[in-house]
Formats: C-alpha cells, sequence, structure tokens
C-alpha cells in the first residue's frame, strides 16, 4: 500500500474481494478521502469500516464521522488504547463511558462506533479481564463489536464463547487463523480454527461484514489469494 495503494487495491480485487477495511493511522498512505473514494469506486470495493486512533473520540471526531460518509462506511472501530490509557480497570470504563458518549453521536449521524480486541486485551487486571469489563460497561444501543477471531485465540479466549456470550454485540469480525501453539496466525485453512463451525454460529452473517487479516503473511497479496480460494470453497 505505501509504494502503490491504487495497484495494491485492484489487486485484492481482482484476487475476489468485494470488501476492504481501511486503516486511517497511516493517513490513508497520503491519499485525501475523496481520493480513497475513487479508487474504490473505480475497483468495485466497498469500505464498509475504518480502524482508527482512538485520539479521534477526543478531536475532530464529527469531522471523522463526515469522512466515514464520504467513504461511504457504516462503521468507525477503535482497535485498541495506548499502554498508558489502559493498565487500570478504571482506565477501561472511563474509554467504555467515552465510547456511550461518541457512540450516541455517531448514532445520530448514521454511523456506528464499534471496539475491536487485541490479544492483550484478555489479560486480567485486578483478577477481572479488562475487555469484560469494557464490553458490559458499554451501551449496545450505541457500541458495536468487532470479534478478531485469532486475536482472541491468540490471548487465551475462546471466540465460540465469546460468540455465544455476546451474540447480539458482534456484528464485524476479522477472520484470521492461527496455529497450533497460538504463536501466530497463518493462512484460512493452515491453522486450528473450525471456520465453518465459527460462520454456522454468527447470526445473520450475510449482513456482517468479515474481513481477511493476515499480519504475519512472507507475501501478503500471495497469502491474500490464498486466503479467498478458502472462502470461496468453505460451505457452512
Amino acid at each position: 500500500m505505501a509504494r502503490d495503494p491504487d495497484g495494491t487495491l485492484a489487486a485484492v480485487a481482482a484476487a475476489g474481494y468485494r470488501d476492504v477495511e481501511l486503516l486511517w493511522s497511516f493517513g490513508n498512505f497520503g491519499r485525501t478521502p475523496a481520493q480513497v473514494r475513487a479508487t474504490l469506486d473505480h475497483e468495485g470495493l466497498r469500505a464498509p469500516s475504518a480502524h482508527v486512533s482512538p485520539d479521534v473520540l477526543f478531536v475532530g471526531w464529527e469531522r471523522s464521522l463526515a469522512i466515514a460518509h464520504q467513504l461511504g462506511q457504516d462503521y468507525i472501530i477503535v482497535p485498541s488504547f495506548n499502554p498508558d490509557t489502559s493498565r487500570s480497570l478504571d482506565d477501561w470504563r472511563e474509554w467504555a463511558d467515552r465510547f456511550n458518549a461518541a457512540g450516541a453521536v455517531a448514532r445520530r449521524a448514521g454511523i456506528w462506533l464499534a471496539f475491536h480486541n487485541e490479544a492483550g486485551h484478555m489479560k486480567p487486571i485486578d483478577g477481572k479481564v479488562p475487555y469484560d469489563v469494557f464490553v458490559e460497561r458499554t451501551d449496545p444501543s450505541v457500541v458495536r463489536l468487532q470479534l478478531d477471531v485469532g486475536n482472541m485465540i491468540m490471548g487465551g479466549g475462546d471466540p465460540f464463547a465469546y460468540l455465544a456470550r455476546y451474540r447480539d454485540r458482534y456484528w464485524s469480525f476479522h477472520i484470521k487463523d492461527v496455529v497450533a501453539d497460538r504463536s501466530s496466525d497463518t493462512e484460512l485453512g493452515a491453522g486450528t480454527v473450525d471456520f465453518r463451525k465459527f460462520f454456522a454460529s454468527i447470526p445473520n452473517v450475510d449482513q456482517k461484514p468479515c474481513y481477511v487479516e493476515q499480519e504475519g503473511a512472507k507475501d501478503s497479496l500471495a497469502s491474500a489469494r490464498k486466503n479467498c480460494e478458502f472462502l470461496k470453497k468453505l460451505e457452512f
């Protein structure tokens, strides 16, 4: 993407994908929202969501919502917090309250604010899992969740159990397979996740964005093509 964003998105579309998730943290690789939207439209791609820094909840939130509209997005998703602002359970509770307030503003603009799980979110603080504290304090009417399957496993959690526990909270998914020792991700079908069972467990799955994510690939586009072929053949 840094070398050739247009060519990369074209290759992703050629592999068979129709939806992509943007990452605003890199500033769209020096491109304006209008330029990004033009490329998406040219390649027949949608970008239903973007990952953003939690800082946007404090500065320029309504401007971010306007950009989301420009890009045709339904979700703005915060992937994690700075370590300095997530050391205690009170930090996580304060973030939940901030999400509730920002989420209410987002809903009035027709956008959903959501939160994504990282592996470290499962590490207990004072005997409690901070991710659970956050989820239980956020308001489902204004805040939704994105379940990263691989991150949940690598953090020691069970994505099937969490999907059952918070069944109505998860509206977006990162599809990521994990090797047996939970140390890294891998191509879909080469790891330990039963994706046939997982997709079958998601209520109204056709209405919820599901994104392939593989962070440790030696050749990202080659792995993206393999992952898409896996999904095309998957029946559930």
